[in-house]
């Protein structure tokens, strides 16, 4: 070899070896909990269950009652992408949701959930999503499972592992009531069978009971791979089970290294051991690193054994043998003698354990997460440290903590310690580390079967180093004639290392600039200028944030004059109104340019509440959002379909274009815009498509359809009485600009709801929470002195209050303050109790009616409980609605 080639060769070999590696600080320091960021991605969700992160980020979920949510992490929003029919009693519904291993090729998830109609059984099925939505006409039906209805322990945990197996958890199907909470093994004839889980968990022959293994195939068959617990052609035996003896295996997660199974198995309620019954209840965390019996209903925990207990003798005949269980019971259909049981790798009773005390002690609820391996995750500034590497996060839904488990190398039990202490954690429900290597976590909020405004999406992220300040710069004012004053903040800024000293300073584009976190600024000048604010830390790490202020053009002043509420619409009322606009830089304002509308909307209340109020609403876009079109369509980009835009375009002065869209988005069409096919929206009612139609055609029209109103006048509110629908009132006009200003639009809107006002649509609560019935929801209030918040309502004509409530067993009195908590007292009702209802009354809610004081006109009002007797979160008080009355 040439030598001087080789002396090169030798000194970049050395200066490779010598070149600094990425470092990670923490792969074996415990990082403190401040260098954790948990970030809320959404919140006041109605019962989340599982989670799967996209590998650009975005997040599939699902809720209970059927819906399929994701989160778009590009922007931060939150579209339904689909929803299911389900049966929602007991613990059933929605349950289970797994992506396939080639989701981003074939866009394939698998669902378990109760079907709404038809034989009581829990299915798993594979639907596909085209353009983004769920396509119901996708479902291929893989898995049917019959089951009980009506209590309880239904599983449905959905993963794949890295091989390509999918696993499904499944619960023993039986009513722990009956046995004093120790094992249900109540073998006499004629009692109802979900009392005897030997029928189901002991059962080799039934599915219930057990984690599956199965292999999906293209076709949506499966097959059966290797290894599980019994080979195809056992007779009396599913093939489909890898894990048998399970009582409520709730959430499980694989090591997609190993194939290690982990689950959080539910235990029974017994709080003390008996003699001649067995153990008291403990939780599991379970480890299978291949197929196996783990004992129930005959063992718990480290396999404490359970008696052969003879209900109809009252009588205990033995202890069941944990190297040779034995099935005997008439109830089942399978094998007499089951596979050796498999003990817990960890178990904790109510009462603090002995084995593993740091658990502590109450209710509990077991769930097993993810395994975590750094190196998995490069290139990412928010990972976990190498400090968790191998670790399974284990949770408790009840006792609301996470723990991290380390093992050895034979996967046996080696420590434990507590993730996060200090921050609250609000039932975590599910969990899973996205392509980022942060941790995403689903948390269900405070109450069973409820809609809590605690519950949320979650993503906790680390920092390795110092980090970097988050700078957030608002105004009083924007745009407006010189000499324009301007009150400036810094509020919401923060820094995560607390012991960072932070400097602000502000340039506000016009030469001036200022050290204060607060400044107020005066623009002499009229023109544009982009005022920036900067904080730096102690380190000199910084951060920007910036506002444009425009000065020489006032924004115009657009009012809506009403005569009537400005909070409720009645029925059959004549309004006088009169829209007033002004702008001193127009001077006379043309008419024919101010736009004014008055507009019924169906559909629930909160549909505006969620939208852009401080723009103008389109009622045809407001469909759109609701119905989860932007997940395929954008204004005026290019998305997974044609834009609106685009759309507007080639239909422009069309004759037929109405009638045609209309079709076109109720049955489905394909082949206009290329290959893709838009799935039909033969769900959506008539009269909203009409209105996404009018909107869409109006983009490039906005003569489409324009009945205009006149601006003043009396309008009728004649509309059908539905307690669900609202009038929206708006009214903006665009000045011509000035000053070298580019014209401002501005608008006032009025939105009128029905004066009966579900109690679950208050803007705010406190110690009460949203509970879910079959077919509609109510208010729980969990403790005296919780209360609910109304924004703003107009109290203009209103005399008196209906409440539609029941008291359960609990008695107390409503009591209605104005402006705050402290506020005058302007309504209350009696102390109220069950012995409260109407003679003759069948029914469980019931009205009282009462009296409003005078209060002014708009007010924030608060609906606080008084308790007379004892209130927890399983004795309340129970709040339907409202009726504000004239």
């Amino acid at each position: 070899m040439n030598l001087r080639l080789l002396s090169i060769l030798i000194f970049l070999l050395a200066f490779a070896c010598s070149a600094p590696k990425v470092e990670d600080p923490f792969a074996e320091v415990k990082p403190e909990e401040t260098r954790f960021t948990k970030i809320a991605l959404v919140e006041g969700l109605n019962e989340p269950m599982e989670l799967e992160v996209l590998k650009n980020g975005d997040i599939l979920f699902i809720e209970r009652n059927g819906s399929i949510k994701r989160f778009y992490r590009s922007d931060n929003e939150l579209v339904e992408i689909g929803f299911l029919e389900v049966y929602p009693d007991g613990e059933d519904g929605l349950l289970g949701l797994a992506k396939d291993p080639n989701f981003e090729e074939n866009q394939w998830i698998y669902l378990y959930y109760a079907p709404l109609d038809g034989p009581p059984i829990n299915r798993l099925s594979r639907f596909t999503l085209v353009e983004g939505l769920l396509d119901r006409s996708t479902e291929i039906i893989m898995l049917e499972v019959p089951v009980f209805r009506g209590c309880c322990h239904s599983g449905g945990s959905v993963e794949f592992d890295g091989e390509g197996n999918l696993y499904v958890s499944l619960g023993d199907d039986s009513t722990p009531f009956e046995s004093d909470n120790y094992n249900p093994i109540d073998e006499r004839p004629g009692r109802p069978a979900n009392v005897d889980a030997q029928r189901s968990s002991g059962n080799t022959n039934d599915l219930r009971g057990s984690i599956i293994r199965i292999t999906p195939q293209p076709n949506g068959t499966y097959t059966i791979p290797e290894g599980n617990l019994f080979p195809e052609g056992t007779p009396n035996a599913r093939p489909e089970i890898y894990v048998k003896g399970n009582r409520n295996p709730y959430r499980i997660s694989i090591d997609q290294r190993n194939g290690n199974l982990f689950w959080g198995e539910v235990g029974p309620d017994a709080d003390v051991d008996s003699m001649r019954r067995g153990p008291k209840g403990h939780d599991e965390i379970n480890l299978a690193t291949k197929a196996g019996f783990f004992g129930w209903p005959y063992f718990v925990g480290n396999n404490k054994p359970y008696w052969k207990y003879d209900f109809a003798k009252q009588e205990s005949l033995f202890e069941f043998d944990p190297n040779a269980p034995e099935n005997t019971s008439p109830n089942s259909t399978g094998l007499t003698l089951l596979p050796k049981a498999q003990p817990a790798l960890i178990w904790y009773p109510y009462r603090e354990s002995e084995e593993f005390p740091m658990l502590g002690e109450g209710g509990r609820n077991a769930m097993a997460g993810p395994v975590y391996y750094r190196e998995d995750y490069e290139n990412s500034e928010v990972r976990f440290p190498g400090y968790f590497d191998e670790k399974v996060f284990i949770y408790d839904w009840m006792r609301n903590w996470i723990f991290t488990v380390s093992l050895t190398e034979n996967f046996e039990y080696d420590t434990m310690e507590r993730f996060m202490p200090s921050t609250v954690f609000d039932k975590p429900v599910d969990m899973q580390f996205g392509p980022d290597g942060a941790l995403y976590l689903l948390e269900y909020g405070t109450f069973w079967r409820a809609q809590n405004d605690d519950s949320g999406l979650y993503v906790i992220e680390f920092a390795p180093g110092n980090r970097k300040p988050i700078a957030k710069a608002s105004a009083s004012v924007q745009k407006g004639a010189a000499p324009l004053s301007v009150n400036f903040s810094s509020e919401g800024s923060q820094d995560f290392d607390p012991e960072d000293q932070l400097s602000y300073s502000w340039n506000f584009g016009d030469g001036g600039t200022s050290e204060e976190k607060n400044p107020v600024h005066v623009f002499q000048e009229n023109g544009t200028y982009d005022a920036t604010l900067t904080i730096t830390d102690s380190e000199g790490l910084s951060s920007e944030s910036k506002l444009k202020v425009e000065v020489g053009n006032t924004p115009p002043f657009v009012a809506i004059e009403w005569s009537g509420n400005t909070s409720f619409f009645f029925d059959d009322e004549k309004i006088n109104y009169e829209v007033q606009v002004m702008d001193p830089e127009d001077g006379e304002i043309n008419e024919d340019e101010i736009s004014f509308s008055i507009d019924y909307l169906e559909g629930g209340f909160d549909l505006i509440q969620t939208g852009h109020q401080e723009e103008e609403i389109s009622i045809g876009e407001t469909y759109i959002n609701e119905s989860g079109c932007k997940g395929c369509h954008a204004i005026a980009n290019e998305s997974v379909g044609p834009s609106y835009t685009e759309v507007s375009k080639k239909y422009l002065n069309q004759a037929d274009a109405s009638g045609y869209l209309y079709d076109k988005i109720k049955n489905g069409s394909g082949g206009v815009w290329g290959e893709r096919i838009m799935p039909a929206h033969s769900h959506i009612e008539d009269g909203k498509i009409e209105q996404m139609v009018d909107f869409i055609l109006t983009l490039e029209n906005p003569d489409f359809k324009n009945e205009k109103l006149p601006l003043s006048g009396i309008y009728s509110l004649d509309e059908p009485n539905k307690k669900e629908g609202y009038y929206f009132v708006q009214a903006a006009y665009s000045d011509k600009g000035g000053n070298g200003i580019a014209p401002i639009r501005s608008q006032s809107q009025l939105v009128l709801r029905h004066p009966v006002v579900p109690a679950v649509q208050a803007d705010e609560y406190k110690g009460s929470a949203k509970a879910n019935t079959d077919v509609d929801q109510f208010l729980k209030f969990t403790e005296n002195n919780s209360w609910m918040r109304m924004e703003r309502v107009d109290l203009k004509d209103i005399k008196g209050l209906e409440f539609m409530l029941n008291p359960g067993s609990v008695e107390g009195s409503i009591v209605v303050k104005a402006g705050s908590l402290d506020g005058p007292i302007i309504a209350s009702t009696q102390v109220l109790s069950q012995a409260s209802r109407p003679a003759g009354s069948k029914r469980n809610w019931f009205p009282v009616e009462v009296k409003l004081q005078e209060s002014g006109d708009i007010q924030d009002l608060y609906f606080i409980f008084e308790a007379n007797s004892d209130v927890s979160i399983w004795n309340t008080f129970n709040l339907y609605s409202i009726q504000f009355k004239k």
